[in-house]
């Protein structure tokens, strides 16, 4: 099969040219322009919930879709230092749009890490040519969807949840279940091919605008040459990776969160917040408040922590990649180790700010209009992607007698 990458549907905002790979780019200045333009209406978009296609259409223009795109192929060629920090920075204004930023940029990682020489050139090259935006429907324990070997390919039936980014999306990564092979294999199909339908059902009560929809594929081709890899194939520790990637970005999503909660909480503080009646009369302002200044000290050490780990965690991931073909098992259960780290500190991080930044800012600040409940939201609902307690448990096991994370698709 000729592989002819879909155009971007006429009806979606039309993509920016991308930029060659000589051009100058600051990822960290896109990065903030993008989300200035995203916090414009992050309160509404977040109340309302849905689908955000002219803040798509953002994403779009901002160029930061070519990021981790290999310059060979025309893309940004940014590690996994800089990924992190575009997500983080986004994430500060709008959570649900850095999740799909970021899902894009998993699917990217994925096509590097299970495609071949070939599928990488023409899967990643087209990427760019036509702007494709990627979803992502491989949720490794929805084993519904079937794939059913058949001459040059597979027939796929079924149904994927939870399926980020779907809607929208130009490109699907997708995970189907191999009765012949007893395990799941790993491909990529367009997003309007025939057969596939995608409901724009996400109804949680945080990180509304992921466009986590339900994709059905009924009696769908799925060609041989768009299989990443096979079902029943033994990874390489390489292969591995990709969970970690995921691990990476949630991480920084989580972190995002709690950044934002944070500024936002210490910017009301200063602004709008009065004195509690029983503080001494030296305090003028809530700022001036010791209890005020020592739980906020709290969110300090909760915040510092996480940035720092997330970051070490980032440039180890970076490090893994380069090593290729060589990446030992040891090396890739000591980068397992690194993520489990600061995807728990962030984790709390996000959670803990997110709900006592109330304690703080008082019975105003719960307005609607100040939006702030949405932090607490949007990390309670994605820090539920899985169990926090498995990451403890495998940093405290390593810990008591050395024993590294094994490879799943969430470690």
């Amino acid at each position: 099969m000729q592989l002819v990458l879909n155009p971007v549907s006429p009806a979606a905002p039309r993509p920016a040219d991308p930029a060659p790979a000589s051009a100058v780019f600051d990822p960290i200045a896109a990065a903030h322009d993008l989300a200035a333009r995203l916090a414009a209406t992050a309160v509404e978009r977040d109340r309302a919930g849905g689908h955000a296609a002219t803040e798509r259409g953002y994403v779009r223009d901002s160029g930061l879709l070519a990021l981790s795109v290999p310059r060979e192929y025309g893309g940004h060629g940014a590690g996994w230092r800089t990924v992190a920090e575009v997500v983080r920075i986004v994430a500060r204004a709008d959570s649900a749009l850095a999740h799909l930023l970021g899902f894009h940029h998993l699917q990217v990682a994925g096509i590097q890490l299970y495609g071949d020489a070939r599928q990488q050139r023409r899967l990643l090259t087209g990427t760019i040519a036509a702007g494709v935006f990627w979803g992502n429907a491989l949720n490794p324990l929805d084993k519904r969807l079937v794939a059913t070997p058949t001459a040059g390919g597979y027939r796929l039936d079924g149904v994927k949840g939870f399926a980020s980014g779907s809607v929208g999306s130009d490109w699907l990564t997708i995970s189907a279940w191999d009765p012949l092979a007893s395990s799941a294999l790993i491909a990529v199909l367009p997003t309007k091919e025939a057969g596939v339908a995608v409901q724009a059902d996400w109804d949680a009560f945080g990180q509304r605008q992921t466009d986590s929809g339900t994709v059905t594929f009924t009696g769908v081709h799925l060609p041989e040459d768009l299989v990443l890899q096979p079902a029943g194939r033994t990874p390489t520790p390489q292969a591995t990776l990709r969970p970690l990637v995921s691990q990476l970005i949630m991480t920084n999503l989580y972190l995002g969160i709690a950044e934002a909660a944070y500024d936002a909480a210490r910017d009301y503080l200063r602004g709008d917040a009065r004195p509690w009646f029983a503080s001494s009369p030296e305090v003028a302002a809530a700022t001036d408040d010791p209890y005020v200044q020592h739980r906020f000290g709290q969110f300090r050490v909760l915040v510092r922590p996480a940035q720092v780990l997330a970051d070490v965690a980032a440039v180890a991931l970076d490090e893994a990649l380069a090593r290729g073909a060589g990446l030992t098992a040891r090396e890739r259960g000591e980068l397992a180790l690194a993520i489990a780290e600061a995807k728990v500190v962030a984790h709390k991080a996000a959670i803990e700010i997110g709900s006592q930044l109330f304690e703080l800012t008082g019975a105003r600040s719960t307005s609607g209009r100040y939006g702030f409940d949405r932090y607490w939201r949007n990390a309670r609902v994605h820090t539920l992607h899985d169990p926090v307690d498995y990451k403890l448990r495998d940093l405290g096991r390593h810990a008591l007698d050395g024993t590294l994370p094994q490879p799943t698709s969430y470690s």
